[in-house]
């Protein structure tokens, strides 16, 4: 390494053209007259050396008084332009002993950012400031060897001394004695640093020469570092961090090593020459080293003998001149740069050539038709390598390698084999124009190596959509980042360059996503596999907890990782990591797990892939208890069905399937209807089995499910099997059209009519979409034109896929339809969302002429096809509410609006008639009754019934009223329901009238219009207090049947001033009824009303005047008909006689306490008037709670 010749240092250009070859040695022993330690013992002053002293300010001229004198002609003899170097300047100071005065001038220097190496030297070295005891100078004696001043060890010391003895100016003196016990202290500490560093390189000195001799003769055995080795390297470590802006890795190790100073190099040890720092090391550790050199240890002195001869005064040297050995060691070092300068400027030039070529590279490949996947990592390179060149950062929409990945999975990019790409070890120099070239060559001679495609026939759209779920990211910087992985040991420097600035200021602050591309490029590129299996180790355990986004880059980097190398190598590197963490105690470790199986699926071997990852996700999805690696599984599944094609696994499939659908998490199900099963519904298709195999073996277990549950059905089975199978509805409408007569004939063209917003149901995700089941929107539509020309002109003929939905899906539903429960409210609207969404599906055309037929076929709507007797009637099954609403409800146009209506009355009609269950029209009503769409329509249909001529009919109407009035608004109740019920009530039939009851007591329940309850409170007044309904047991039995069910969330007043005394008169009235029947069913419906009421909160005067009176009198008949209430009337009774009791007696408190609380006041105001009156002395307002003796 060069070192810093100090006198050749100048203040000016011209003086250094001046003095090219002028060179003066700054290792000098001390016979040369500099004051200074001898080479021996650097800390022992010779004895015939003068002493060097620190002269105060009253010391300042030469001690001959002409040494200025002279320098100062002579300088000026010169030329006009000539300068005195600052080296000359330092080194008369020194030579004159202005000590003080060339300290100012060091200091100053170093401000001024000139440091002067002799200066530097001379004031570091602590020997130059040893002095012997001396006694104060007469007058007529100049300062010299010994010094005027006892060192002062102390500032009690230094106060000690009379400074103005030795000086005419005592104030001056002692303004400068801080200074001058400041840079004794400094000075002092140093020396005591660098006898305890040179004693210990003494020791270290005394090496065996046996050891010695082991340690030369053996390479392999490193000898022992030393302390001064230890403290060096420190140094420069701490100072690489600290130029690095590794801030807090340098704090932590400057703790680690509080025993040295790290600010001066001189703490290392005394006159140890500072070597460049690490990156200058590093950097021609790989270069021969010049030849050694012969040194010796000198102390640090000014040369006399350099100095200008017109100058100074020269004394007569006392030992050789040394100038010479400079001369040619500076000449060596110079040469030795020469050589590294011009190694350097190769090495650029190579590299210059090799981005050319790789420049022209690129422009060919962009000028060439669109690539495929032929030269993947040579393209990567060179967009590397163009980014590098132009400063600009390459997104992935440029990116040709980035076009090329956008069409997975079928990417046949070419993998990187270690082996095959390694070079021999004389390429690691700077590659020259030749060997670039032979290089890239090389990569593109190799052949293009296969992933395991599958032998399916998915379409891209539809695997697009698939793939889409593993939820990479690369539309970042950081994600292009990561899915660009360098393919080459110069593409890694590269991306080293890219991401080092963005790891820097990040990594300390919990951003290790950004160690992604390193990690990935190294272990794409290392030849050892167990650093390979070490890094990758790191990538998986590099977050403890990682969250979403930074799963993703994780995931996005193993997709990149996995594109590169290979199956065989994602294979045995990738999947040992995930298994590894499958039963992980976080569960976002296993969550990762989860989604890179499926992300790593079209990369992997296709045994592996149907055998191993099927089996760890199927583990996963049994055992794991987190909802969210559950639901990750589920998708990763499905991103494996769509890549499977092995048809024995067909039935672990479907296992897979049924087991993931009875999951208790919601999020898991809807993971499954989402990617599962049109995954798995894809794959059925290409083997022939979804409608052979996979819908027959749910319909199977429905059927099952129904003969097993005739009285207690599992609804939450049936729903988990009939949501299957309405998720395997689009792949089943998508074969229709796949295998249909006209598929061969349908082409694109430009006049194809887009397909209407409504055509088909709102598809739960992206794969349930039969568009991108076919593979695009304009394909679908033309085969949709085609679909209903066929079904409307041409027929089913030949049409083997349509008739199987025909002829066998259609009629087993509609069988297992019939067998359902109709009062299960939950059955009816599963299946009727089916019917909705498979006609929607199928279309209108379909459903017009294919399932409306079969429904109609069975509800033929007469008299004769309901048999009360039975009760085995079609009409009164559930096959009735699910063809109104889940078959005529498809399409709201006029015509089906019509037939919807006409189909509910001929249905109310005939039921009615016959006398038959009313269970599946209330079914009906209540399912449409739920969409405010169709109230109107409803109303229509009840209306039809209030003005039939038949009294049956109209009591029907008038019950199904109170099944509609709970969800219709109150406009409408008060247009059209009250004024249809007020009609009803003055009906001759006085079971019309008893029918209105029921809906009256809804409309007091829901309704808040005060003139609405008004009116119903007047009809319900004139059932009860009318004499022609005296004796109407049927129509009492009504009244408190509605007053027991709406009383409890009717309004207060209603309930107080109607209900209950109401209730009271016709338990007293019961008490006198002679018919013990008619008697007993009174009896019972109060007993259930008053049950219902005893939870309202009653005031005291309604209990106490209607309350307990209707229940005593109750309790009378329940005394004589049924002793078992008559116990329970009694406990009630006297419950309520205690809540009076406690009322009273609460009221009672209520006043005294309102009484005690005025009192209390009272005595407080005058406390407190008294105590306003006392002074503010403590004795007397002590005295205030004494007591009086």
């Amino acid at each position: 390494m060069a070192s810093v010749n100090p006198f050749n240092l100048s203040d000016s250009e011209e003086e250094a053209e001046r003095r090219p070859n002028e060179t003066v040695d700054t290792e000098r022993s001390s016979s040369d007259g500099a004051p200074g330690p001898p080479p021996g013992n650097p800390f022992s002053p010779p004895a015939d050396a003068e002493r060097p002293t620190l002269l105060l300010a009253s010391n300042r001229t030469s001690p001959s008084g002409e040494g200025i004198s002279v320098a100062a002609p002579s300088a000026m003899a010169g030329p006009a332009d000539t300068r005195v170097s600052v080296d000359v300047i330092a080194a008369q100071l020194l030579r004159d002993q202005y000590i003080l005065t060339a300290l100012e001038f060091h200091t100053e220097l170093l401000e001024s950012g000139r440091e002067l190496p002799r200066l530097r030297d001379y004031f570091s070295n602590p020997g130059n400031f040893e002095r012997q005891s001396g006694t104060p100078p007469a007058k007529d004696q100049v300062l010299g060897p010994g010094g005027p001043l006892n060192r002062a060890g102390s500032i009690s010391t230094l106060d000690s001394l009379d400074f103005a003895r030795y000086s005419d100016d005592g104030n001056r003196e002692s303004d400068e004695r801080v200074a001058v016990l400041e840079f004794e202290l400094r000075k002092a500490k140093e020396t005591i640093q660098a006898l305890r560093a040179n004693l210990t390189q003494a020791a270290e000195s005394e090496v065996p020469s046996q050891e010695r001799k082991n340690f030369k003769s053996s390479p392999e055995i490193q000898e022992p570092i030393r302390p001064l080795e230890k403290r060096a390297l420190n140094f420069l470590v701490n100072e690489y961090l600290l130029k690095n802006e590794y801030k807090l890795s340098s704090i932590t190790f400057s703790d680690e090593n509080d025993d040295q100073d790290f600010e001066l190099w001189d703490d290392v040890g005394l006159n140890i020459p500072k070597p460049p720092d690490l990156l200058q090391l590093y950097r021609n550790c790989g270069t021969s080293p010049p030849s050694l050199r012969d040194r010796v240890d000198v102390s640090v002195g000014v040369n006399f003998t350099d100095l200008p001869g017109n100058c100074i005064t020269q004394d007569p040297p006392k030992k050789p001149d040394l100038s010479q050995q400079q001369q040619t060691e500076v000449v060596q070092e110079l040469e030795y740069q020469i050589s590294l300068l011009n190694s350097e400027k190769e090495s650029l030039a190579g590299q210059i050539k090799k981005l050319q070529s790789e420049i022209q590279t690129l422009k060919r490949t962009v000028s060439s038709p669109p690539p495929t996947i032929q030269d993947l990592g040579s393209q990567n390179t060179s967009n590397s390598s163009s980014s590098s060149t132009n400063n600009t950062t390459t997104t992935s929409s440029t990116d040709p390698l980035s076009v090329v990945c956008s069409q997975l999975p079928k990417d046949n990019g070419q993998y990187l084999d270690i082996r095959g790409v390694s070079e021999p070890e004389s390429d690691l120099d700077p590659p020259s124009t030749h060997n670039a070239s032979q290089y890239h060559s090389k990569l593109k001679s190799r052949p293009p190596v296969q992933f395991d495609q599958p032998n399916r026939k998915l379409s891209p759209a539809f695997q697009q959509a698939l793939l889409s779920f593993c939820r990479m990211c690369s539309d970042s910087r950081l994600g292009a980042e990561v899915s660009r992985i360098a393919d080459s040991e110069e593409s890694v420097m590269l991306m080293l360059g890219r991401c080092l600035p963005h790891i820097v200021p990040n990594v300390l602050l919990a951003k290790r996503e950004e160690l992604i591309p390193l990690i990935l490029c190294t272990a794409c590129l290392h030849p050892e596999p167990k650093e390979r299996d070490q890094l990758l180790h790191i990538l998986f355990n590099l977050i403890k907890r990682p969250d979403d986004e930074q799963r993703q880059m994780i995931l996005t980097g193993c997709v990149a990782f996995a594109r590169h190398v290979g199956p065989t190598r994602v294979e045995a590197e990738l999947l040992p990591q995930c298994w590894e963490q499958i039963n992980h105690k976080y569960p976002e470790r296993r969550l990762l797990v989860a989604e890179s199986c499926g992300a790593l699926a079209p990369y992997l071997p296709k045994e592996i892939r149907s055998s191993l990852v099927l089996s760890m996700l199927q583990q996963m999805l049994a055992e794991d208890k987190a909802d969210m690696v559950r639901e990750a599984v589920v998708k990763s599944l499905g991103i494996i069905m769509g890549y499977i094609d092995d048809p024995d696994k067909y039935s672990q499939g479907f296992e897979l399937m049924l087991l993931s659908l009875g999951d208790p998490s919601e999020r898991v199900v809807s993971a499954v209807h989402q990617v599962f099963i049109p995954a798995f519904a894809a794959w059925t298709t290409e083997l022939g089995t979804l409608h052979t195999a996979l819908i027959p073996s749910l319909l199977a277990r429905i059927e099952k499910l129904l003969m097993q549950g005739e009285h207690s059905l599992d609804e939450h089975k049936l729903h988990v099997f009939l949501s299957a199978l309405q998720s395997l509805i689009p792949p089943l409408f998508a074969v229709v059209l796949q295998n249909a007569p006209f598929t061969s004939r349908a082409n694109l063209h430009r006049d194809t009519p887009a397909i209407e917003v409504t055509r088909f149901p709102r598809p739960a995700s992206p794969l349930q979409d039969v568009a991108t089941i076919i593979g695009s929107r304009e394909m679908l539509s033309a085969l949709l034109l085609l679909y209903d020309h066929q079904l409307e002109h041409e027929g089913t003929t030949g049409w083997d896929s349509l008739l199987w939905v025909v002829n066998q899906l259609l009629p087993q539903l509609i069988e297992i339809v019939g067998r359902i429960n109709v009062t299960s409210s939950t059955c009816v609207h599963e299946f009727s969302r089916f019917f909705w969404r498979l006609c929607r599906t199928f279309g209108k055309i379909f459903t017009n002429t294919k399932v409306k037929p079969q429904f109609q076929e069975i509800l033929r709507l007469s008299e004769e096809n309901v048999d009360a007797s039975t009760g085995n009637g079609i009409l009164t099954k559930a096959t009735v509410p699910i063809y109104a609403t889940g078959v005529l409800t498809c399409y709201n146009q006029e015509e089906d609006r019509k037939l919807l209506v006409g189909f509910l009355e001929d249905v109310m009609t005939t039921l009615s008639l016959s006398h038959a269950p009313l269970d599946s029209l209330k079914a009906s009503f209540v399912e449409l009754g739920a969409n405010p769409v169709y109230h109107e329509l409803l109303l229509t249909v009840l209306w039809y019934g209030v003005v039939h001529t038949s009294a049956l009919v109209r009591c029907t109407a008038a019950r199904m009223f109170e099944l509609l009035v709970k969800g219709v608004n109150e406009t409408l109740v008060a247009q059209r329901v009250v004024p249809a019920l007020i009609t009803l009530s003055s009906d001759p039939e006085i079971s019309v009238r008893i029918s209105t009851i029921p809906a009256f007591g809804t409309i007091m329940e829901t309704v808040t219009q005060k003139e609405l309850l008004e009116r119903v409170k007047m009809q319900l007044a004139s059932f009860l207090e009318d004499p022609q309904y005296q004796d109407q047991h049927s129509l009492h039995m009504e009244i408190i049947r509605t007053f027991g069910r709406v009383g409890p969330n009717a309004e207060p007043r209603f309930r107080d001033e109607f209900v209950l005394p109401h209730l009271h008169k016709l338990a007293l009235a019961n008490n006198s009824q002679a018919v013990e029947s008619k008697r007993s069913d009174i009896a019972t419906q109060l007993f259930e009303a008053y049950s219902a009421l005893s939870c309202c909160f009653i005031s005291e005067e309604v209990m106490v005047n209607h309350f307990l009176p209707g229940l005593r009198c109750l309790r009378t008949d329940m005394e004589q008909l049924s002793p078992e209430h008559e116990v329970i009337l009694s406990s009630m009774i006297k419950e309520c006689e205690i809540k009076v009791e406690n009322r009273a007696m609460a009221d009672a408190q209520g006043s005294m306490s309102i009484a005690s609380s005025l009192v209390g006041e009272d005595a407080k105001t005058k406390f407190l008037s008294k105590m306003g009156q006392l002074t503010t002395s403590g004795a007397m307002l002590a005295n205030v709670f004494q007591r009086k003796k």
